[in-house]
């Protein structure tokens, strides 16, 4: 499991499971990944950056204690700060404790996140939860507020019935 899918998890269950299967969108020239690509590259460029503790925790920024997470925008707080719970989580689980912080460069605002004993449970429960989705089939479609941004759009609109947000 990687910090991505944790991500994807909160924010649609359709495209963590067509993500996992191996199609993938972001990579057709989608405004939004480019953007989010060189954001990646340009903020925060004095620290480190690109930290692989392993293969599914791929920190974008760390100082010393403090890993950091760099986003556009506060809109998919909720899928941010789990994925940084799971970044927390993982690390824990190697004795290493660290604390982050969310970067929403656009906004010119961070947020702290500590794993403490929700956050803990939530990703255990979300772990649990993605399992459970990518052994089974493709999720309905469920049309989201930001569905036309993401780069799974002509996809999931290509003849989908759609059900409401749940």
């Amino acid at each position: 499991m990687r910090g991505v899918e944790m991500h994807y998890y909160a924010v649609c269950k359709r495209k963590l499971w067509l993500f996992h299967k191996g199609i993938r969108f972001e990579n057709d020239g989608h405004d939004r990944v480019i953007e989010g690509k060189i954001l990646h590259e340009q903020a925060y460029s004095k620290l480190q950056k690109d930290i692989g503790t392993e293969e599914f925790v791929k920190i974008d920024r760390q100082d010393g204690d403090v890993l950091r997470e760099i986003k556009l925008t506060s809109k998919m707080q909720k899928a941010d700060r789990l994925q940084m719970l799971y970044y927390l989580y993982i690390l824990k689980q190697k004795g290493i404790c660290k604390t982050g912080l969310l970067s929403y460069t656009k906004e010119k605002k961070t947020i702290e996140v500590h794993l403490d004993t929700q956050g803990e449970q939530d990703v255990r429960m979300a772990l649990a939860n993605i399992h459970g989705i990518l052994q089974g089939n493709i999720p309905a479609f469920q049309k989201r507020t930001y569905c036309g941004k993401c780069a799974y759009k002509d996809f999931c609109f290509s003849g989908e019935v759609e059900q409401d947000e749940s």
